[in-house]
């Protein structure tokens, strides 16, 4: 209800609605609302009893018209002020609150310390430090609510070297400055200084640690990280008695998992009797953030069958972990979860599913998500992006590119390097430029070391190598390994021996013990002749001990995923595969395959070098999964990502003549209709 106070007689100036009391005189007898609907108020006005109909505005949230009636009040006492007040830190209405601080000058009224604390409280809890420090200043006499007051609310406005002077100057302390401080420094990243003042503190009789006191000298530990003072700290809990609040438990499982002390986060967590979202997902966030994933996934699971509800931080966590670890069908089961329970899709959960399917390779769901999203933000936008240019559809990459433009979402680096990398993987040259030099000069954008790293690997492919070394002499930060590689690469495609020898003398130096260099390097010696080189090249891994680990397929089959090596006969059905491969290469050759050993070691011999190839890792993959489904093979597709390398992926065609299978690239599952079998592998 609005109540627009008081009609009066009419010779009574409108000035009497303002702060300027001097032409204020005794307030005639009648009051009288404008709407006429609370005759309440209107007695109690009437009988003067304002404290009442103050409190009653209050109640009803008619803060403004609470404080115009202050200005008809003769002589207000301190409990008035002191509701008014109350009510404008409450609301944080800053302007009211002045009204009201006004008024108390103005009216002769002298505030005692309980008014000139409700004052500060006001000032600080609604942002106005300057005012805040004004009235600390202007006080007679302080206490410790006064200091506490003040050094709070410069903690909480970010102003942490004049709370930690305040602090220093205080002329005693208690449990809530020191409380006050230490946190203070955890939250402006000062974890030392927090622990500092902790030990400090424990040496004052006066001042006894609380939870919140304990959390924070906690939470800098984790902050450190410390493992042995989040351990002393946990013991001091436990001795004064604070390891039954919840508050404490939370802090302490976040320690730990910070630390690294996963088995003691989980204990932690095990002994929680009552258990929220916050802890969950910090459980959740702790195995997923130290690589054990199946744990972390097994706990989410554990939360969707609880009576907790997730939050958007617990399904943008797993989810992310689903990304990274190509998890898609937990990915699938959280995004089902989500719908059931009703997802906000303007949270940032929505922009993880976006980025989650994208990663997976699953495109089409990606889209779904992304179009259902009211106002797609920069991460969705780019995830999409990202998406489309790592599964192959480049120009669908671009094409989403220009629609966030047009949407006026401003892209960052990241956005620029999926554009950039589908511009390298369509060959694209001339375009990717434009939109590399358009970074800096279109979009005010720096350029990274991705970025040229990109424009670099376009460069290379399309064996512009005058380009790419000009623009590698301009590039304003050293180059990177992932720079140098990108070069390396494009040599070996277009022999360009003398700028290979360049590039992988820099990777020696930033990487010295990373095999692919060297045997990249000795396949483009040996390509041209160069066999004297090629074998110092050998020898220099032999003598560093530097082994090439094998490259890793899977094939995933029923929810189940097996991983394949070259030659590996670790399978349950190893033997079974082997004599399969064995029997199928020479089909091969009988419908005219010839196996492609240009890129094998050049000093193998020609039937070792094809015996390498027949045991490839995709090869056992996919023999393993046409053995396992043998029945009506002519229905099934088996999926090839689009970066597998030539010499692997050039019997594809020849298994296709002989089963009738269908090879695919993830950019064109599309076509592919829904009651086929799909083998996944890469």
């Amino acid at each position: 209800m609005t109540f627009l106070l008081l009609r009066f007689v009419p010779h009574l100036s409108r000035r009497i609605f303002t702060r300027d009391l001097t032409t204020q005189t005794h307030i005639g007898k009648k009051f009288i609302l404008f709407d006429g609907k609370d005759a309440n108020i209107n007695r109690l006005c009437n009988d003067k009893k304002f404290k009442e109909a103050i409190d009653i505005l209050c109640e009803k949230r008619c803060l403004r018209e609470a404080v115009q009636l202050l200005y008809h009040i003769e002589k207000p006492f301190a409990s008035i002020y002191s509701t008014l007040l109350q009510f404008c830190l409450q609301q944080r209405a800053l302007e009211e609150g002045k009204q009201v601080h006004a008024h108390i000058k103005a009216s002769g009224f002298i505030p005692g310390i309980y008014i000139s604390n409700r004052l500060l409280d006001m000032y600080a809890k609604c942002g106005s430090l300057v005012d805040a420090q004004k009235v600390f200043d202007e006080m007679v006499a302080r206490d410790l609510c006064s200091w506490n007051t003040m050094i709070s609310g410069y903690v909480q406005g970010g102003q942490f070297d004049k709370a930690r002077n305040l602090f220093d100057k205080m002329p005693e302390r208690d449990s809530f400055s020191w409380t006050a401080i230490i946190n203070g420094c955890v939250r402006h990243n000062r974890p030392e200084e927090a622990l500092e003042l902790y030990r400090l503190m424990q040496k004052h009789e006066n001042s006894k640690s609380n939870k919140f006191t304990v959390s924070s000298a906690v939470a800098a530990s984790a902050a450190i990280p410390s493992l042995q003072m989040g351990k002393e700290i946990h013991g001091h809990i436990m001795r004064m008695g604070l390891d039954s609040d919840e508050v404490v438990w939370s802090s302490l499982l976040d320690m730990y998992g910070k630390c690294g002390s996963i088995e003691e986060a989980r204990y932690i967590f095990d002994k929680m009797v009552e258990k929220d979202v916050v802890s969950w997902t910090t459980m959740i966030g702790r195995y997923l953030e130290d690589g054990r994933r199946e744990e972390g996934f097994a706990l989410f699971r554990h939360l969707m069958s609880s009576k907790i509800k997730p939050n958007e931080f617990t399904f943008a966590g797993v989810l992310n972990a689903c990304a990274d670890h190509a998890a898609e069908d937990l990915g699938k089961q959280i995004h089902a979860f989500m719908i059931r329970v009703g997802f906000n899709p303007f949270s940032f959960a929505a922009s993880a599913l976006v980025h989650m399917y994208s990663k997976c390779g699953n495109i089409e769901n990606a889209k779904s998500v992304f179009e259902g999203m009211p106002r797609p933000d920069l991460v969705s936008w780019t995830s999409l992006i990202v998406g489309h240019a790592q599964n192959g559809r480049h120009d669908e990459a671009l094409h989403f590119f220009e629609l966030l433009l047009k949407s006026g979402t401003k892209p960052d680096h990241i956005t620029f390097v999926g554009v950039l990398s589908a511009c390298t993987h369509a060959g694209l040259v001339d375009k990717g430029l434009e939109y590399f030099h358009s970074i800096k000069e279109k979009h005010g954008l720096s350029h990274t070391a991705d970025h040229y790293a990109c424009v670099i690997d376009l460069l290379a492919r399309a064996g512009r190598f005058t380009e790419a070394e000009s623009l590698i002499n301009k590039m304003p930060m050293k180059p990177d390994k992932f720079l140098w590689a990108s070069l390396l690469g494009g040599c070996r495609i277009h022999g360009n021996l003398e700028l290979a020898e360049r590039a992988a003398k820099s990777l020696f130096e930033i990487e010295p013990e990373n095999p692919a260099t060297y045997i990249t390097l000795a396949n483009i010696y040996a390509t041209a002749g160069k066999w004297a080189e090629e074998a110092k090249i050998r020898k220099a891994m032999d003598n560093r001990g530097i082994v090439k680990k094998p490259g890793l397929s899977w094939i995933e089959i029923k929810r189940e995923v097996h991983a394949f090596t070259v030659g590996d006969n670790s399978h349950p059905k190893s033997k079974e595969i082997l004599e399969y491969l064995a029997e199928l290469s020479k089909r091969m050759k009988e419908v005219g395959y010839v196996p492609d050993t240009n890129f094998v070691l050049h000093d193998v011999e020609l039937e070792q070098k094809e015996q390498n190839l027949s045991y490839h890792s995709e090869k056992l993959a996919v023999a393993f999964g046409i053995i396992s489904t043998p029945t009506d093979l002519a229905s099934k597709y088996i999926i090839v990502p689009h970066n597998i390398i030539d010499y692997s992926n050039d019997w594809l065609p020849f298994v296709n003549i002989l089963f009738e299978l269908h090879f695919v690239q993830s950019e064109q599952l599309d076509s592919i209709q829904s009651n086929h079998e799909i083998l996944k592998f890469g």
